[in-house]
């Protein structure tokens, strides 16, 4: 069975952004994939500082959640990432978790399925969007996308839960992720996943 692992970046669980994971897990369900939620938000996670030595030991050398999670979304075929939007961006935590999830993880994420999921009560919901979207689009990821931008709007859960239109866009989203997710491995099995060219590394150390 196919499974989307889900990461709830606010330190609420039951909150906006939940309520709006919660909306596409109630899709997932019914699609036939299976899911997992974890909570991100509220850990206290310490930013990547750089060390490397996750190129020679294959895990990042803070022991916590990033590890915890690295084998979870190395089997996984799709990867949600939910964020509350703070002074126009993703929470801390959530950022920190991901820079060191994403660098010390050097498993192929190529093919796997990806979606950004914000909520805001107003603005800065679209910059945050693109924020998280970028761990995907350096990585070889299918970026998953909806009707409207993958966004709710609440200063509460029982805000959230009366934008029908944010609602709408969430069970879009994951119908749209099942059905990339299930294309992707039938590709795979009549095509095989497109080549991968590595090696170039461009920069100017000479400032040329």
């Amino acid at each position: 069975m196919s499974k989307v692992l889900l990461l709830n970046g606010s330190a609420h669980r039951h909150g906006c952004t939940a309520t709006a994971l919660d909306e596409m897990i109630r899709v997932f369900d019914t699609e036939g994939i299976e899911t997992e939620l974890i909570q991100v938000g509220s850990k206290g996670i310490r930013g990547c500082i750089a060390c490397n030595k996750c190129g020679e030991t294959g895990r990042c050398v803070f022991e916590d959640l990033v590890n915890e999670v690295a084998p979870k979304f190395e089997a996984a075929d799709g990867l949600v990432i939910g964020s509350p939007v703070y002074y126009a961006s993703p929470n801390g935590n959530l950022i920190a978790f991901l820079d060191r999830l994403f660098y010390s993880t050097h498993y192929s994420k190529h093919m796997k399925v990806g979606a950004a999921v914000v909520s805001c009560r107003r603005g800065g919901n679209t910059a945050s969007f693109d924020v998280l979207n970028k761990y995907f689009t350096i990585s070889s990821m299918p970026v998953a996308s909806s009707t409207y931008w993958n966004q709710v709007h609440g200063f509460s859960a029982e805000d959230v839960k009366k934008d029908l239109e944010g609602l709408q866009t969430m069970r879009n989203l994951a119908r749209n992720m099942s059905f990339m997710i299930r294309a992707i491995a039938d590709a795979k099995k009549k095509y095989g996943y497109p080549e991968l060219e590595k090696g170039s590394f461009t920069s100017f150390p000479d400032g040329k």
